[in-house]
This record gives C-alpha cells, structure tokens and sequence, in this order.
C-alpha cells in the first residue's frame, strides 16, 4: 500500500462544510488541497490552495483535479459514481465509486444490509404501478422514500393508507422508491468508522442523534447517553457493513432504536457526518483526520474521546429568530459560556433549514455537558429540552 506523505495534494469532490472540514484536517496535517465544485463561492473552495470551478461530471475539469492531486475523495454521496470511476483510472480514489454507489440508491442500499446480516426496517421496493398494486397492507403506515436523492428527510413521505400510497408515489412521478414500514421509535444513533486499505477499522463511540424535521438536531456523546448492548450492537453492525464493502474511507451508519430494544439500521453516508463533528473538539483525532489518513494510506490509531460532549446544529433559521431582516445570532454570550467552540461554515447567506454551522459542548462530566448545552440553545433561541 502506498502512503502519501504531507507535502502531496489531497483532492476533494465537492466544496460544501464537510469539504472544507476535510480541507482544514488536510493544511493542519501539511498537505495541499484541491477542491472541486461547481459553486464559484463555495466554502470549501474559498479555504483550498485549489479551487477548480466545475461540474461534477466536467472531463476537462475532473482531469484538472486528477492532474492536481495525488489522490481524491468525496464530500457528499450524490457526487456521480461515474466521475469517482473515471478519476480512479488515474488516482486512487477513496471511497470507491461502487461503494459510493450503493448508498446513493436506497434499494441496493437494503441489500447490501441484508447480505451483511444487519436488520432494517420491513420494507417493499417501488419501481412500478405492478410493485405498488402488491404492496403487503401490514407495511402501512410507513413512510414512502425515494430510492435516491433524498436527504436530511428530504424525499420523504408518510403514508397512513393504500390511497395515501398510491398518491404520494404518482406525485413524486412514479420514480423508484421503498416503502418502510413505520415502527414504534424510542431514539436514533449512529456509528462512524474508518477502515484502510489494509483493512485496520477504527471507530467512534455510538453516538445518540435528535432529529427535527428531518434534520439533525442534537448529538449527544456521553456515558449516559444509550445501553451499553445497545452501543456495542450498533458499533459490531457498522464494522460489519463496512467491512462488506472493503471500505476505504470514513462511513456512518444510522441506525433506529425500538421501543422494544431492537436495532435497526436506517442508512449509511459514505463519508465524514454531521453527527460525527463533535470529534472535533472531544477527541483527539477528529473523522476529518481520519479521512485523511485512510486517504493517504497513513495507521489509523483508535481514536480517544477525552470529554462528554453535544454537538448543537446551527441552521439558518437562527439568525430570524425575531422575525423579518437576518440578525447574527448572539456568539458572544455563547462563546462566554465553558466548552463552548463555535464552527461556522462560511456561508455567506443564511436561510431558514440551511445548515450554518455547529456549536460542539465540551465538560468533564455529564451534567455539566448538559447544563452547559441547555444554556447556551436558550441563548440561540433553540428549542428545550434537547433531548426527548
């Protein structure tokens, strides 16, 4: 395995927060980055040593990335598996376009949980009015999503009845999608992993998620935080879907926890997530560092979290909390508070549900992480309590 030392260029497909995360672990590591998105003004491409200011599937402009960089990752799943495929010919490339692939489609997504052993959801595949007329009645309630494209809840539906169904799926024009079948929900978490090439696995703790409307909300990441069965659970899944893949690179995987204690696997992000940025600050190796590494074939030491921590999502809607004109919220009566550590995006305008930044909470305990969050979301006007 070849190992890319700092000096080298690290390219990245895409240029929104989680790219500009990836640039910022990169320049603090020694390397070079090139980033490539179409947005002339994204925020990982205003921070880059390189901005190639492009489409995603521009040849001229992949082969500019590929001549850059030795060697390329992804910021986000909807990149065009295609373009990763094409930039592999030349540059390793990780994770790899046929990984990158199966996440981008909910069906093959189910699959390959299935061939790993890990439980979902009871579901049905949609993909024409003959799938749709066969839908087993005992799936509804359920929620209708598509089989690609959909994230932080978009493309997303609840159905209550066969009528609800067939309107919904007509609605959306009959694309391909699944049927869940809703079940009784006690919380959400998710585990982030990091394999090499060489097949070492790392792994964060699990981690406990609120979702609002779609969007994540809180993570919580504490002692307290879920069962330990539960936690080991999730983590040995993970580990397992990754692992069915001979990943490279950083991967989530979400999971629902029932009322009835059992785990279910909702989705996985090929790539660094939201509910994994309070590593940040908590641990001593973020899951920016290690998507460096697994991308520049450096050891991937266990990470270590050395203090409780919740990670608060700031989006845009923050900053109309009174309503008309935008008003910048108030960071410095945050920023007073202990443990406190601001991370905003760069975005240079905010708009109601575009995510803005994060605000990581940090303590030696888990009262004092929780006191501490509960304050400063009253001070951002953010909803309380933050858990349910």
């Amino acid at each position: 395995m070849t190992v890319i030392l700092p000096g080298a260029t690290l390219g990245v497909m895409g240029g929104g927060q989680l790219g500009r995360m990836f640039v910022h672990a990169a320049q603090q590591m020694g390397y070079f980055t090139a980033v490539l998105d179409p947005d002339a003004d994204s925020p990982a491409g205003r921070v880059s040593h390189h901005h190639i200011h492009t489409d995603y599937t521009d040849v001229d402009g992949l082969a500019r990335l590929a001549g850059l960089s030795d060697a390329i990752t992804t910021e986000f799943e909807n990149v065009p598996a295609p373009s990763l495929e094409n930039l592999a010919f030349t540059r390793p490339v990780s994770p790899a376009a046929d990984a990158v692939a199966i996440a981008q489609d909910r069906i093959r997504e189910k699959g390959h949980f299935a061939r790993c052993g890990v439980e979902c959801a009871p579901y049905a595949v949609i993909e024409t009015a003959e799938h749709l007329a066969a839908v087993p009645q005992n799936l509804l309630p359920g929620i209708l999503k598509t089989a690609r494209l959909g994230y932080d809840g978009k493309g997303q539906q609840r159905v209550a009845t066969r009528a609800e169904l067939e309107a919904a799926w007509r609605g959306i024009g009959g694309v391909p999608c699944v049927l869940e079948k809703l079940l009784p929900l006690d919380f959400e978490c998710s585990v982030i992993v990091a394999r090499g090439e060489d097949g070492q696995m790392v792994h964060y703790p699990a981690q406990r998620n609120l979702h609002r409307d779609g969007i994540l909300a809180v993570t919580e990441v504490h002692a307290d935080d879920m069962p330990q069965e539960t936690a080991r659970r999730a983590v040995s899944a993970a580990r397992s879907i990754a692992e069915g893949l001979s990943y490279v690179g950083v991967l989530c995987v979400e999971f629902f926890v029932l009322a009835d204690g059992r785990l279910v696997v909702n989705e996985m992000a090929p790539r660094p997530h939201n509910s994994g940025h309070w590593t940040i600050d908590a641990c001593d190796v973020s899951q920016f560092e290690l998507q460096v590494r697994t991308l520049a074939g450096l050891p991937l030491n266990p990470p270590r979290q050395h203090s409780a921590a919740i990670m608060l999502n700031l989006l845009g809607d923050l900053w109309f909390v009174d309503g008309g004109e935008a008003v910048e919220p108030r960071w410095a009566d945050v920023l007073a508070l202990p443990g406190t550590h601001l991370h905003l995006y760069g975005k240079t305008e905010a708009r109601r549900g575009r995510k803005m930044g994060h605000l990581n909470i940090t303590a030696d305990s888990i009262d004092a992480v929780r006191s501490t969050a509960d304050f400063a979301a009253a001070v951002l006007g953010l909803p309380i309590p933050l858990s349910e």
